[in-house]
């Protein structure tokens, strides 16, 4: 791990943070990476004790100081803290510091978006101290990308592990791109010492693919083998066999003609951060203008794409559904598609229609994607946009727990 301070920790805990990570040593022997001690990243609500860059993962880290040592902390994100069964006290910072973790973290990630960096998945850390014996936190809050710790090496150790688990690893040029932001100076050969390739990984996953129908190898007629028990079946018998059969499979044939499409007889679905999200339905095109509106339509009838890709995909927080919508789009060059990121990220600029709106809904699902939170990514000449909405609850484009839903969708392939 290699250490650099910009600026004095903004909180005394903080202090045994930097003591805890620089207790790792130097390069990948451990976990490897690169930590910023007192930054404050662009658009982040407060000034972060840390920010971990590793090789699948960033992770924010504040500070919290506790009036005293305690023995037992209830720490929930959606509801106030509890010290001891006392409820927590703070005179500085909000009353909830997990919730003001997850915000420090989305707004990283939406400040390395809006500067087309590669968005490696920003998970978050609250360090407590400066003792604390147990720490309670919803299961639901762990996997949202949320730890809270005692600042020991073991504690934040293993919260960087189980967060930093990014399928595909940052490569050293990224992470000096994304070091830039945070105003911290790391030379290409430091990175690659602390695990970071050199070379970009190649992604197979984006590659396009098709369904390859299953090969059910038929036996030639005139090899047909029978037995003395099929020599010696009844005539009769073997006619009414065969025509039941061909009752059967007109029936079959009948139905499958006379019903309409309802998506694959199988929910496929596609794993990401641990949350497993159901594909509901899929799309190809080749133009874009037709499924878009606002600016973004006039802007693609001056600038046609290559081809759209979109997905509908469904996931549980709890026993709440939610359901997001996944576009992809392919331009002829990189200038190109920096424009049309620019305009998605946009207000009031319109976007591209979701295939809810296009009739292709399913049963439980949402009515429509108005209020969704959305996430825009930029790699070369490819442009992802997501929209995430609860299925059956009101929505709005600043939840937390939507956001960080749609981030995760940039990974999804429709």
């Amino acid at each position: 791990m290699h250490l650099v301070r910009l600026g004095v920790e903004p909180t005394e805990v903080g202090a045994d943070v930097r003591a805890a990570i620089a207790a790792w040593g130097s390069g990948r022997s451990v976990l490897g990476g690169v930590t910023v001690f007192g930054c404050r990243p662009p658009g982040s609500p407060r000034e972060l004790d840390a920010v971990i860059v590793l090789p699948r993962g960033l992770i924010v880290v504040l500070g919290v100081d506790l009036p005293e040592p305690a023995l037992k902390l209830e720490a929930p994100a959606g509801t106030p803290w509890t010290v001891d069964g006392w409820p927590l006290v703070r005179t500085e910072g909000a009353v909830n510091p997990a919730q003001e973790g997850l915000e420090s973290a989305a707004a990283l990630a939406r400040s390395l978006q809006s500067r087309g960096l590669e968005p490696l998945p920003v998970a978050a850390v609250v360090a407590v101290g400066p003792y604390v014996g147990q720490v309670t936190q919803p299961t639901t809050d762990l996997h949202r990308g949320v730890r809270v710790v005692s600042p020991n090496t073991t504690s934040v150790l293993s919260a960087a592990r189980e967060l930093a688990t990014y399928e595909s690893t940052c490569d050293a040029g990224s992470a000096k791109a994304l070091l830039d932001v945070l105003g911290a100076e790391v030379t290409g050969e430091v990175l690659v010492g602390e695990g970071f390739p050199e070379a970009p990984e190649v992604d197979l996953a984006g590659a396009d693919t098709m369904l390859i129908p299953k090969y059910s190898e038929k036996r030639p007629a005139g090899r047909a083998r029978t037995s003395a028990r099929s020599r010696s079946f009844p005539r009769g018998k073997l006619i009414g066999a065969v025509a039941a059969l061909v009752v059967v499979f007109g029936l079959l044939g009948a139905l499958a003609l006379g019903s309409t499409w309802a998506g694959p007889p199988e929910v496929a679905t596609q794993r990401v951060d641990g949350v497993g999200f159901a594909h509901r339905a899929t799309d190809h095109v080749a133009a874009c203008g037709q499924h878009s509106y606002g600016d973004v339509q006039r802007w693609f009838q001056v600038q046609p794409c290559r081809s759209l890709r979109r997905g509908l995909f469904e996931t549980h927080r709890g026993e709440s559904a939610v359901a997001l919508s996944v576009a992809v789009v392919d331009l002829p060059g990189q200038e190109a598609a920096t424009q049309l990121r620019k305009l998605l990220e946009s207000a009031g600029t319109g976007g591209i229609s979701d295939l809810v709106s296009q009739g292709r809904g399913w049963s439980g699902g949402p009515r429509d994607f108005g209020d969704a939170a959305q996430a825009v990514q930029q790699h070369g000449s490819q442009v992802r946009v997501v929209q995430a909405v609860w299925a059956r609850e009101p929505s709005h484009p600043d939840d937390l727990e939507l956001r960080a839903m749609a981030e995760r969708g940039l990974r999804l392939h429709p």
